[in-house]
């Protein structure tokens, strides 16, 4: 089994740039996804390197060059065309081809293709985003579930319409600057409405239900967790009974939170859990202590590890 061809570059969290120097694209709520070209259909990739062509069958008939690469977001649209992680996470972990072909007709993904990484062999990572940008549009991908979603020069319009469509929010990208493999840059910025972030569930508490509110931290340098705060709100019935589902196999005798940090209220009756599943939280901003004011429950992220929960400034 080859190995991924690299780690994909990321934003960074922050306000919309203006100015002539940037571009900007939708930010799609997906999964990313590199696709790497042998001389057959495309081999596959998560952001953390794992192997997913066998999750996505429909995008076999992508063709470029041999050693040939792209970046992009995969995403599920729902019928008003608005990506839809809840869809999405029914296929992102399917590795049985008889229910990927399934799930392919009946939640078809589209490939938003955003990056030409690598063409016949050469490499375009040193090349300005303008021009690998030109390049991938001059590609001829031909029909199937891909893309190559528009890009524009007006930030501000660009942020009006991604709203308008209730898009996640947009991606500045700014223009003379190369591709860095696995580096969080901020050369591109993204800018989410909502305020979110990805935190580690180390236990949870019973309340008027059964799973009154999941314990979240972020890994701190010793490995343990460092508490940011009891979520309760967002929960419905459907999420408790998945959460409670996927937290009964992870159950253990002792807290993955650093010593001293939950306090004895949220520590009182709780059932710590291994700290190995991810949830995304929306909130109003964060303490001074790192605690999570007014956080909801948004849906886990089964395509994000532990180690990918580090948080970010409050800029955006």
């Amino acid at each position: 089994m080859p190995a991924a061809p690299l780690s994909p570059m990321l934003a960074t969290a922050g306000a919309l740039p203006r100015g002539p120097g940037w571009s900007y694209e939708f930010k799609w709520d997906g999964v990313r996804v590199l696709s790497s070209f042998t001389g057959g259909p495309p081999l596959l990739w998560a952001r953390s390197g794992a192997a997913v062509t066998l999750a996505y069958p429909e995008v076999a008939g992508l063709s470029l060059p041999p050693d040939s690469l792209l970046d992009g977001e995969m995403v599920v649209l729902d019928a008003a065309g608005r990506p839809s992680f809840t869809a999405l996470a029914e296929r992102m972990h399917v590795r049985d081809p008889g229910r990927a072909a399934r799930l392919a007709v009946s939640l078809p993904v589209t490939y938003m293709i955003f990056d030409l990484l690598r063409y016949a062999g050469e490499s375009l990572l040193d090349l300005p985003y303008e021009r690998r940008r030109e390049r991938l549009e001059a590609l001829d991908l031909g029909e199937g579930p891909w893309m190559v979603p528009p890009a524009f020069t007006d930030g501000p319009a660009t942020e009006a319409a991604a709203r308008e469509n209730d898009l996640e929010g947009v991606v500045a990208k700014r223009l003379g600057t190369g591709y860095l493999p696995g580096a969080r840059s901020p050369d591109w910025i993204k800018v989410k409405f909502d305020r979110t972030g990805d935190y580690v569930i180390g236990g949870w508490r019973s309340g008027v239900r059964k799973l009154g509110g999941l314990l979240v931290g972020v890994p701190g340098p010793d490995g343990r967790l460092r508490f940011r705060g009891r979520v309760g709100g967002g929960i419905g019935a459907a999420a408790e009974r998945e959460l409670l589902a996927v937290l009964a196999p992870l159950a253990g005798r002792e807290s993955p939170f650093q010593d001293g940090a939950v306090p004895r209220e949220d520590a009182r009756g709780a059932q710590w859990v291994r700290p190995e599943l991810v949830v995304e939280v929306r909130y109003g901003n964060r303490t001074p202590d790192g605690r999570l004011r007014f956080p909801r429950f948004l849906r886990l992220r089964p395509d994000k590890s532990p180690e990918e929960c580090a948080e970010e400034d409050e800029d955006g």
